[in-house]
């Protein structure tokens, strides 16, 4: 008879055995992405407004097509539709004042399963101690409000919070979004 294994939170050592896998810089080495690189900051904050400093952050985005680079997106390996090089994939830990910081491009729209397209986001995994499965959300652009308003996820989302999961931009052109875990300003986290 087989027992099922105790469940287990992530611990304070979930970054041996993952840092060999950050990328910070998803246009690194990328000359031909042919798009302009997007700098996105913030800050993991707990409930009771502390930063949270040893997470870690990992994205994963289409490529300014549209295109995810996995097997799943039938049009991944398309040479007219997809980006060669560019994988999408990008992982951080979080610092000691909880901030992070990725350069990556923005995204193209994908379908949506209602057949429409999706605004321009991030997918968003926040993994750190203390939890027994990682968080999930999603970081969507500023500047792309219509977008914003039709996407089929911000539309199940409750009014009044989608602005958690929308980037603000600031004057040096750098985008600003905090994940906040709890509490006033809590993000939008996902089922998966």
């Amino acid at each position: 008879m087989l027992y099922p294994t105790t469940s287990q939170t992530v611990g304070p050592y979930l970054h041996i055995g993952l840092s060999g896998l950050n990328c910070a810089d998803l246009t690194a080495g990328q000359p031909d992405l042919a798009v302009a690189s997007v700098v996105i900051e913030g800050r993991v904050i707990d409930g009771q407004g502390n930063p949270v400093p040893d997470g870690m952050i990992e994205i994963w985005q289409a490529d300014a097509r549209g295109v995810y680079r996995h097997p799943d997106d039938p049009r991944h390996g398309e040479p007219t539709t997809s980006t060669p090089g560019f994988t999408g994939f990008g992982r951080v830990p979080t610092e000691a004042d909880g901030s992070f910081r990725f350069t990556t491009i923005k995204p193209g729209n994908v379908p949506a399963p209602d057949g429409t397209l999706q605004a321009p986001h991030l997918v968003v995994s926040l993994f750190m101690r203390g939890l027994l499965k990682h968080l999930s959300t999603r970081l969507y652009f500023p500047d792309e409000a219509q977008a914003n308003e039709q996407d089929w996820v911000l539309r199940q989302t409750p009014a009044a919070r989608r602005g958690t999961l929308v980037a603000q931009a600031s004057d040096d052109g750098v985008l600003r979004w905090n994940v906040v875990l709890q509490g006033a300003g809590e993000t939008v986290f996902f089922d998966v």
